[in-house]
């Protein structure tokens, strides 16, 4: 059973700390109460100091992974369309903390008629880079020139490149086939090391009959060569039947076998929930909720004081844009929401952040964007801030 948890929002450190609690309104899910207990930070918004269009005219849904030279790579989809078009995942790198980056390497070509462009990222113990990636089979549109219908997700192919993504070795049948009567895995977020040393990767599928989503934890122990199923993280039922399961997910390892994860509702408003498992993965359960309606999807970093930063899409109207909130306790409580950006508005696409936090205390965060009213194309932006006085130690 779900226990009945309360997410208490606090402040991170100082001043914070001595703020009085006041509760939110109680919402139920699932006939279990949740209750909010937040406390006013001193700013909502982060303070911005540089933006960019960074990879002009391309979806991108961006993943960010820390190279072991320092550099930062980006792994991204690379053509301008939801899905629509053919295309494959392109890493682009960049060693001056995000200000330039360019073209490194294509972990996966795409077949004709096919796209690759669901993707999670990684290193693994040696300091390759690994992606794994599913996209779908296409057909051409009969309603709309240029465009293509999906027609069924495909399965994963794993790639790996040990020359910093510059050249990848793929192996196509690395990662499980689809479980009965679902779609194939669609792979979302890092891939990151557990406790007992091997690869993680989270992956959802849906029913055929679209009734349902699952996300899946998966396990390697060759360096990420090849994969084997783990866990269920939200499998739509018990606690997660209300919300039809989940599908794009964010997870860290604190330590010690201790992980959590940051979980996309499949129906009920897609907002995120917080999931926890005490035994490396191989158990889960929903804590609770994690953010508004129409806030999703996550991801998940350690900051250099210790706190936790999750960073999340935010299509809220009026504000659409990035927000992020931190922990101090390794995600049992979480800050009020603060503004990153809140200006994504020329159409419903964007969002699908991912950040890392640079040497000089800064936070680097990567984002897509359909357009903003200055640059009216898809584009992979950057922006670099820092927390709000108050929230910085």
């Amino acid at each position: 059973m779900m226990k009945n948890t309360m997410f208490a929002i606090a402040g991170a450190v100082g001043t914070m700390l001595s703020m009085q609690s006041a509760f939110a309104a109680t919402h139920t899910l699932d006939s279990v109460a949740f209750e909010k207990v937040r406390l006013e930070l001193p700013s909502k918004r982060v303070q911005v100091l540089e933006r960019f269009i960074s990879v002009d005219n391309v979806c991108a849904w961006p993943n960010l992974t820390v190279m072991p030279d320092g550099s930062y790579m980006a792994t991204i989809f690379n053509h301008p369309s939801h899905a629509r078009m053919e295309g494959q995942v392109a890493c682009y790198a960049s060693s001056d903390n995000g200000r330039f980056w360019e073209l490194r390497g294509k972990p996966t070509p795409n077949d004709p008629q096919t796209n690759r462009m669901n993707v999670a990222a990684g290193t693994n113990a040696l300091g390759n880079m690994v992606v794994v990636a599913s996209g779908w089979s296409l057909t051409p549109s009969a309603s709309q020139s240029g465009q293509m219908d999906l027609v069924a997700v495909l399965r994963p192919w794993v790639s790996i490149s040990k020359d910093g993504g510059e050249t990848w070795d793929i192996n196509k049948t690395g990662f499980p086939m689809a479980q009965e009567g679902m779609t194939e895995f669609i792979p979302f977020g890092d891939v990151l090391s557990g406790g007992d040393g091997s690869l993680r990767v989270l992956a959802y599928a849906q029913s055929l009959d679209k009734t349902v989503n699952k996300v899946s934890m998966f396990k390697s122990t060759d360096n990420g060569k090849s994969w084997q199923w783990l866990s269920f993280i939200s499998d739509a039922s018990g606690p997660t039947a209300f919300a039809g399961g989940h599908n794009e997910t964010a997870f860290y390892h604190t330590g010690n076998g201790h992980w959590i994860a940051a979980a996309r509702r499949w129906r009920s408003g897609q907002a995120m929930d917080l999931f926890e498992s005490n035994d490396d993965g191989k158990s889960w359960e929903m804590i609770g909720n994690l953010t508004d309606d129409n806030q999703h999807p996550g991801h998940m970093t350690a900051l250099t004081d210790g706190r936790l930063l999750l960073t999340y899409g935010n299509r809220k109207v009026g504000e659409k844009g990035v927000a992020v909130k931190t922990s101090v306790d390794k995600g049992k409580t979480w800050s009020d929401e603060m503004i990153v950006i809140d200006d994504l508005d020329f159409g419903q696409d964007c969002g699908y952040p991912a950040s890392v936090q640079l040497a000089d205390g800064s936070i680097m965060t990567l984002y897509y964007s359909r357009g903003i009213q200055t640059h009216q194309r898809y584009h992979m932006g950057t922006v670099i801030w820092k927390l709000p006085l108050g929230q910085i130690t």
